[in-house]
């Protein structure tokens, strides 16, 4: 019963979104860091992102079946009853943000709520489901983690943290068309209106170079901006234009979609991972700030 309570709450989201609020948090920390405040802030985040996983599988789980991806989920094969399941949620939900509220703060609680809300209430208890639009709505909720991490050490929504909101809501979306592209078949017979089961492939296609296209300069401002070093300049343009090419590559006539996507969505994570690595080790030092606004 344990492994199937822990596999509801889809772990390896849990772990991606852990990497991204590591970055955010020791981008803000700057070298200086407060122990029981990041693991405060770990456990708070994987909790809501714990809640929110169950809550989507609770939601899901007529179309779960359909899907090959997850057809043997937990609630599928009714291995947890429905009930125990918003109990148990629902549980995890307050106890993330109580932690974020009373361990960091009230801000770091608030966006984790509004992350929340957006991921269960609306993308996936209507978006998912009736709009083409829903990606997009998703991407805002994917990109809190980072936000919250950044903002548990700054208590400020700030510039910094509009970027990596950007940076992480624009990732988002060409990572998700790669998988609706690669699981167009599922995607189509749970009858969800992702854009490359509406609009097309090739749409689908254009869609993804333009929003990687915005993800490189988005992901360029935190440098400009004075947040992060050169070294994490040098490797965000390298990885950006490696996806940027990755993605170009969907174009040639003889390419198979199928596993052009697959790729496509593989090297996004590697994209991410390297720059939340990155914003993580080379981050501006007051030192360093006080340098550049000396010589400005």
């Amino acid at each position: 019963m344990m492994k199937q309570y822990l596999q509801v709450t889809k772990p390896g989201i849990i772990f991606g979104n852990l990497i991204s609020v590591i970055g955010g948090f020791f981008l803000a920390s700057k070298g200086s860091l407060d122990v029981p405040l990041f693991i405060a802030t770990m456990v708070g985040v994987s909790l809501v992102v714990a809640s929110g996983c169950v809550f989507n599988n609770y939601i899901d789980r007529d179309i779960d079946k359909i899907m090959e991806r997850t057809k043997n989920r937990v609630l599928v094969k009714g291995l947890i009853a429905p009930k125990v399941t918003l109990t148990y949620a629902t549980l995890l939900g307050l106890a993330g943000v109580a932690l974020l509220y009373v361990a960091a703060n009230p801000l770091a609680a608030l966006l984790a709520v509004i992350g929340f809300i957006v991921y269960v209430g609306v993308y996936s208890l209507y978006m998912k489901r009736h709009s083409v639009y829903g990606t997009l709505i998703g991407s805002l909720s994917g990109a809190a983690p980072p936000v919250i991490g950044y903002c548990a050490v700054s208590n400020e929504f700030d510039a910094g943290a509009l970027i990596l909101l950007a940076i992480f809501s624009l990732w988002q979306m060409p990572h998700s068309y790669a998988i609706a592209i690669f699981r167009f078949k599922d995607y189509q017979a749970a009858n969800i209106p992702v854009l490359p089961v509406v609009k097309g492939i090739s749409v689908a296609k254009n869609h993804i170079t333009l929003y990687i296209v915005a993800f490189m300069v988005a992901t360029l401002m935190l440098s400009l901006g004075g947040y992060a070093g050169y070294k994490y300049l040098v490797v965000a343009a390298a990885v950006s234009v490696w996806w940027l090419g990755m993605a170009l590559s969907g174009y040639k006539k003889a390419v198979d979609d199928r596993v052009w996507a697959r790729k496509l969505f593989v090297f996004s994570i590697v994209t991410i991972t390297c720059l939340s690595v990155m914003m993580s080790v080379d981050f501006q030092s007051p030192a360093t700030e006080s340098l550049l606004t000396m010589l400005r």
